[in-house]
């Protein structure tokens, strides 16, 4: 699959543009940022770490009958997927209190919360993605009612496939976001699963094993990165 024009360079991903237009390869670059771009470094392999591991991931979800926009590795750092028109609504799931839930409202950090809880962000760089809701998010056109359910319901079966997943080979995922788009009038899940964009702790040490490593400068993140694919099954090239 030939690449062609890039189409979009977000922080630590680019799009490009293929031969067939309801195709694009998605490129993971070594790029990391933090805290609104205040913090950015290059590390090494985390290009290819993060392609691979989305790879995976998103394998595992198609045969859990869930619709992705992955369609195969073309590079140890490039992917092609569908071209997908995507909903500026993003969708995190916490499995665990952390990050900006403890701070929002004072709960400590670390509590198992059951059920998991649901929230929606807007994606938007400028605006820091600020808090949303449903009635918002039909409002002012960005999704229907509808395609807002069909996320809710795919987001919670992606769930109770990770959250056992990552169970079963001794870490806790915490939380995480997802991001969909619409193809062919369908709902798919896009953008990417890797340790960017989710808490992983070990389960017994509660050790850290994702991208707060970073923001706090805890060093050895793409090492850590490639522990959580090990113990998952992941071989990475």
């Amino acid at each position: 699959m030939e690449k062609r024009e890039e189409l979009y360079a977000g922080k630590a991903k680019s799009v490009y543009r293929t031969d067939d237009p309801n195709l694009f390869v998605l490129e993971f670059r070594d790029d990391t940022s933090a805290f609104d771009g205040q913090k950015v470094e290059q590390l090494n392999r985390k290009g290819r770490v993060n392609n691979q591991f989305n790879a995976f991931i998103m394998e595992k979800l198609a045969a859990a009958g869930i619709p992705t926009h992955f369609e195969g590795l073309l590079s140890p750092h490039e992917s092609l997927v569908k071209k997908l028109d995507m909903i500026p609504v993003e969708c995190v799931v916490r499995n665990i209190s952390a990050g900006s839930l403890c701070r929002r409202l004072g709960v400590e950090e670390g509590l198992e919360l059951t059920p998991p809880t649901y929230e929606l962000f807007l994606k938007n760089d400028a605006l820091h993605d600020p808090m949303v809701n449903e009635a918002i998010s039909i409002s002012l056109g960005w999704a229907t009612a509808d395609e807002l359910e069909q996320m809710k319901v795919l987001t919670y079966k992606v769930n109770d496939v990770l959250k056992t997943l990552f169970d079963q080979a001794g870490m806790l995922l915490v939380d995480y976001k997802l991001e969909f788009g619409r193809a062919d009038g369908t709902i798919v899940l896009g953008d990417e699963f890797s340790p960017d964009g989710c808490r992983i702790w070990d389960k017994d040490t509660r050790t850290k094993m994702d991208k707060d490593r970073f923001r706090q400068g805890l060093g050895d993140v793409i090492e850590a990165y490639e522990e959580v694919g090990h113990r998952l099954g992941m071989q990475f090239n």
